[in-house]
């Protein structure tokens, strides 16, 4: 049920009015009604105004048939907001939150307005993610009582508040707000005024680079949504995000964040331009980098750019056995997949010795899959007994699908696929597993290039669904459709990509994370606060600097290096903070210490 966390009539803060009541402005006063404020709903349409009284006795029907409110409940909740289009109507509020159109014209004649309607304490807020607060708060006779208060859509919903101080806002007047916030069930994340704040700032440099990729044709819209919500846990896809936030306002939040910052990964992909001027601004408009059913409607459609169903490959060659080569928990891991799907499977170390505790270490995933009711033990035993664990590359003869999976090394992973083009049979398929490395120089280290393609599975293989199919430019087609059947029978997601740095996931994946580090470097927010902001925000499962710590910072730096010298762009080189850690041999978990200290194992 949905109560306030203390009495709200110990707070200064008892009336407050909300302006535009669009989507946000509506989740806002629903919040703010719940907690046991008085709101007032201000909007110039009285049309949208009535939208949002019917919304918020929608919503508060639905928590009465769900049990999270009563009814006398609901009936007070509707008794403590009232909607007008008169600004004037704001005189007695002590806080005035605004969150009109992303304009400099139209919210600062708002607060020109409100400095002749209300009291000299009343608090102004603005719920932009893009605009200067300074600027803002600097056009007011009151500039020590405005700063930013970014709410996240569904404002019921997301937990995520930051706080935006510019350098005119007074302390009292952000503890006012911020203890707000606490009372109203949010994590409220102290920041300063900066284009995109927090989680903006690093969502959309992130999803602009998703555009961009899209507009280069490198993969499919899709694929990159499939590759970031199957390979990172992320709630959507960027694409698709987009379209739901609005393609118009992503491009505006951008254009803001470049003129702040002039990194050129904040420079709006031209395709925003192009799909904002046509109208095709995302689900609102029924069509943005998807099509939908209707205007409004979260429903995709297909459309010309929609895959065919079941694909149109080339017929692929038949796999019946599968080689690994390797003894990490990568190897190990990818050898449990294959065996779990029916394949016979050859798993192959430098030595005997290491290729057993590669299978023990097997033996060991299954036992806990059979504790936990997921398969049965003599499931298990049969897929154990699918797997020979060998000390020699030559036990590869007979395989139809070779994957490597050792060191992220490019001389030791030519070496092998040497050694492998010499063992295995005419028309083997040789994959690597490689994330950051070109698989076609591993190609041209064989005779048969065309038999080379890159399939980087994530970890823990056998959980995560993600493959990414990565072809060359040497690739053959039948490969490339034998390695999409097989992702199918192994039971995960194939997505396709060309072969340049990154591929997609980490491509998309590491300036973000580059990007947090660079947040923390300048003294921007803390550690604590990002990782908070993301989390609740953005919907990430884990923060940055506690997935930083989890692959380690030095796989961390080497993949940041490989996409700043594949692609050029001064935005990708390496945070000088993560480079100075590594050097320090604080590289994560692994060591105790990186961006956190952990207690030693």
């Amino acid at each position: 049920m949905a109560t306030p966390l203390s009495d709200p009539s110990q707070s200064p803060l008892q009336t407050v009015a909300v302006v535009g009541l669009g989507t946000m402005g509506t989740g806002i006063a629903e919040v703010l009604a719940k907690a046991g404020r008085t709101v007032i709903g201000i909007d110039i349409s009285e049309t949208q105004a009535a939208k949002c009284v019917a919304a918020l006795e929608a919503s508060t029907a639905r928590g009465v048939e769900r049990g999270r409110l009563t009814e006398q409940e609901r009936t007070e909740i509707l008794g403590r907001v009232r909607t007008s289009a008169d600004l004037r109507t704001a005189a007695d509020a002590d806080l005035v939150v605004e969150v009109a159109p992303e304009s400099y014209e139209v919210k600062q004649q708002i607060f020109r307005e409100l400095d002749g309607i209300v009291r000299p304490e009343t608090i102004l807020a603005t719920g932009t993610n893009a605009l200067s607060v300074t600027r803002l708060a600097a056009e007011s006779s009151r500039p020590e009582r405005v700063l930013g208060l970014h709410f996240f859509n569904p404002a019921p919903a997301m937990k995520l508040v930051e706080v935006v101080s510019s350098v005119l806002t007074a302390p009292a007047a952000v503890t006012a707000v911020t203890d707000l916030a606490l009372d109203l069930g949010k994590e409220p994340v102290a920041v300063g005024d900066r284009p995109g704040f927090v989680a903006d700032g690093l969502l959309f440099g992130y999803l602009n680079q998703a555009a961009a990729m899209y507009e280069a044709k490198y993969a499919s819209r899709e694929d990159i949504d499939a590759a970031m919500r199957l390979g990172c846990g992320l709630p959507m896809g960027p694409l698709a995000l987009l379209d739901l936030i609005g393609v118009d306002t992503a491009r505006t939040v951008l254009e803001a964040m470049y003129a702040a910052s002039r990194d050129r990964l904040h420079a709006p992909a031209p395709i925003l331009k192009q799909l904002s001027e046509a109208g095709l601004t995302g689900r609102k408009a029924g069509r943005g980098f998807y099509t939908y059913e209707a205007p409004g409607s979260p429903a995709v459609v297909r459309d010309t750019l929609t895959p065919p169903e079941g694909g149109d490959l080339a017929p692929g060659r038949e796999i019946r056995s599968v080689g690994v080569a390797g003894s990490g928990t990568m190897a190990s891991g990818i050898a449990e997949v294959f065996a779990k799907a029916g394949y016979e499977v050859v798993l192959a170390a430098r030595s005997a010795e290491k290729a057993q505790t590669a299978k023990a270490r097997i033996g060991k995933s299954l036992a806990r899959s059979v504790d936990k009711g997921r398969m049965t033990a003599e499931s298990a035993a049969e897929t154990l007994d699918r797997i020979s664990a060998t000390g020699t590359y030559d036990d590869f003869a007979g395989v139809d699908l070779a994957v490597e999976a050792v060191a992220e090394d490019l001389e030791v992973k030519r070496q092998l696929f040497a050694a492998l083009d010499k063992v295995c049979k005419p028309g083997a398929i040789l994959a690597t597993t490689t994330s950051s490395l070109p698989v076609v120089a591993c190609a041209r280290a064989t005779s048969r290039p065309q038999d080379v393609i890159g399939m980087h599975f994530f970890n823990p293989a056998p959980a995560m669904k993600l493959v990414e199919v990565v072809r060359t430019v040497l690739t053959a087609d039948d490969v490339h459709a034998t390695v999409r059947e097989v992702c199918g029978r192994i039971r995960k997601h194939p997505v396709d990509c060309g072969d340049r740095a990154g591929f997609i996931v980490n491509a998309l994946l590491f300036p973000y994370l580059n990007n947090a580090i660079k947040m923390v470097q300048e003294h921007y927010a803390t550690l604590d606060d990002i990782d908070a902001a993301m989390k609740l925000g953005g919907g990430y499962p884990m923060g940055p600097f506690e997935l930083l710590d989890v692959v380690g910072l030095d796989v961390s730096l080497a993949i940041e290096k490989v996409l700043h010298r594949e692609f050029r762009d001064p935005g990708l080189a390496p945070a000088p903070l993560l480079e100075h850690l590594v050097a320090a041999g604080c590289l994560g978990r692994k060591t105790g210490r990186g961006f956190r200290e952990y207690a030693k194992r």
